[in-house]
């Protein structure tokens, strides 16, 4: 088989560091789109800050890229809600393109949005390609590993998996997305927008309870701040004592009122001890700490890539990550990874 063509859609912080683990994994970058006047018509290798050009010119018009590319498989990330992404989606699968994207509700969308998710799954089967949302969270970290590592329980009665991360190490729209440096009444304000949460808990809990055939009565969230005691910054933002640091957000999969699967994320700039955390009460019991946590960004990028022999080798249709392959690290040639 010919080297594997990818199009990065969506050319943002994320979308720069899915590109270049492409790159460095063999993967030949054929297209790129994105909306931002500063960067249509200029190299993909200059917007992404590489020391060298890609001969990929960053255009607006997806379709004229999706036809002149011959691709694969469209590598998207341009936002987290599946109505504001949907029509990006089912433009690259009528062009014939596999599709995996960083949408934090497409990980699952079955829950929030089952009509969408019928449409894209009856798209994709008649272009014959598949669709998949993943990350590390949603995606990995707080369902797909969850999932599999209750494969070694005969029995279990609650889970709950809590991601602790030093957000002063990411991005900055991640640190503008959890309220960092805003008041606490300007960070209640935006949570009741909506503008501050992250997206993807209630999917890991439907994902999870699906997986185990549990029904539950109620999926459930919860947003709070995280407030700083003392000054903390980062290479962006400075936060003041009593101001707001972070967020600590959390969802619960309930049955009979009582809480069976439990996620917390907190994420704020001055965490001293990141870490994700998964406790499984079953037999036999589970309690799996990874010491300093996972670099969402890297991660997320990784499980992207790490995605795509799966996603190509895939039955056509809409696929979430507890319906494919256990993903591992492309550590290899490429090629003998795709069976189609």
């Amino acid at each position: 088989m010919d080297n594997i063509k990818v199009i990065q859609y969506g050319v943002g912080p994320i979308g720069s560091y899915i590109v270049k683990l492409a790159l460095e994994k063999g993967f030949e970058v054929v297209g790129a789109i994105d909306i931002d006047e500063s960067k249509v018509g200029k190299d993909l290798g200059e917007v992404i800050g590489l020391d060298r050009t890609l001969d990929v010119t960053i255009s607006d018009k997806p379709e004229e890229v999706f036809a002149e590319s011959k691709a694969d498989v469209v590598l998207h990330s341009t936002g987290s809600y599946l109505e504001n992404v949907y029509g990006q989606l089912v433009s690259a699968l009528k062009a014939g393109l596999n599709v995996i994207s960083t949408c934090e509700e497409l990980s699952y969308p079955f829950h929030k949005h089952p009509t969408l998710a019928k449409q894209l799954d009856k798209t994709a089967k008649a272009n014959n390609v598949t669709v998949l949302g993943t990350g590390v969270n949603p995606g990995f970290v707080m369902d797909a590993m969850v999932i599999m590592m209750t494969g070694i329980c005969k029995n279990l009665t609650k889970i709950q998996a809590y991601r602790i991360q030093d957000a002063s190490k990411r991005r900055l729209p991640f640190q503008q997305k959890i309220g960092a440096g805003l008041s606490v009444e300007e960070f209640k304000a935006k949570v009741a927008n909506g503008v501050i949460r992250h997206v993807g808990f209630s999917e890991s809990v439907a994902m999870i309870a699906d997986s185990l055939g549990w029904k539950l009565d109620k999926i459930s969230e919860t947003v709070d701040p995280i407030i700083a005691t003392q000054p903390v910054k980062s290479q962006f933002i400075n936060v003041k004592p009593g101001y707001v640091a972070g967020i600590d957000q959390k969802a619960y999969g309930l049955a009979d009122e009582t809480p069976v699967i439990v996620l917390n994320l907190q994420a704020y700039i001055g965490c001293r001890d990141p870490c994700e955390h998964l406790i499984i009460d079953g037999t036999p019991r589970v309690d799996l700490k990874i010491a300093g946590g996972v670099h969402g960004d890297l991660a997320t990028s990784s499980v992207i890539i790490n995605s795509i022999p799966r996603v190509i080798n895939a039955a056509p249709g809409l696929a979430t990550m507890k319906d494919l392959p256990l993903p591992h690290a492309i550590a290899g040639d490429i090629r003998h990874l795709i069976k189609k």
